[in-house]
């Protein structure tokens, strides 16, 4: 019996120093008084279309569109990344991006016209899918092969509303065929 306790709280012991020395990363909530993205300069909105790296120093980086944020690891690489985040469409809530399931298809309406969007799970994704009539199911690492072209007519038109319209029509801008 004795040499049972002694094996439990070895491992007890090493299970707690494994756990404590895992550094945590947590995505920052959005200001959308004061938050840019990163690489484009644009507003980021706090919508399903923000995305976010944490890097292992604790620094947040934001994006409006996860086009901006797939620009970004091509420009720095990712050894410098502790966690990174993307944003559940349906309910805005963080996921890691690694455990998110994309649609992608041309015609969806993002902040930069990249036409991703992110799910927590695929069921969530394949149910869009379904209501849209268009999309194409991703996984984080089959996004990793992904083109990243921006769609031209979706960002010229973009462009030229925001030239115009108040902040309530750009918010419209972002919104898919079904107003979300």
């Amino acid at each position: 019996m004795k040499k049972w306790s002694m094996v439990f709280a070895l491992m007890l012991g090493i299970f707690l120093l494994v756990g404590c020395g895992q550094k945590k990363y947590t995505p920052q909530a959005i200001n959308e008084d004061v938050d840019v993205c990163v690489i484009c300069n644009m507003q980021v909105k706090d919508d399903a279309f923000a995305t976010q790296i944490v890097t292992k120093d604790g620094k947040s980086l934001k994006f409006d569109d996860i086009g901006c944020m797939n620009e970004w690891k091509q420009k720095n690489g990712e050894d410098h990344i502790g966690m990174d985040y993307v944003r559940d469409y349906n309910d805005k809530e963080w996921i890691q991006f690694n455990t998110a399931t994309y649609v992608y298809d041309s015609s969806f309406r993002t902040p930069m016209a990249y036409g991703v969007i992110s799910f927590k799970d695929k069921k969530s994704a394949e149910d869009f899918v379904h209501d849209q009539g268009a999309g194409q199911i991703l996984s984080a690492n089959e996004l990793s092969n992904h083109s990243w072209q921006q769609s031209k007519d979706k960002m010229d038109m973009h462009m030229h509303m925001e030239e115009g319209m108040d902040g309530d029509m750009h918010e419209d801008m972002n919104m898919d065929h079904n107003g979300h």
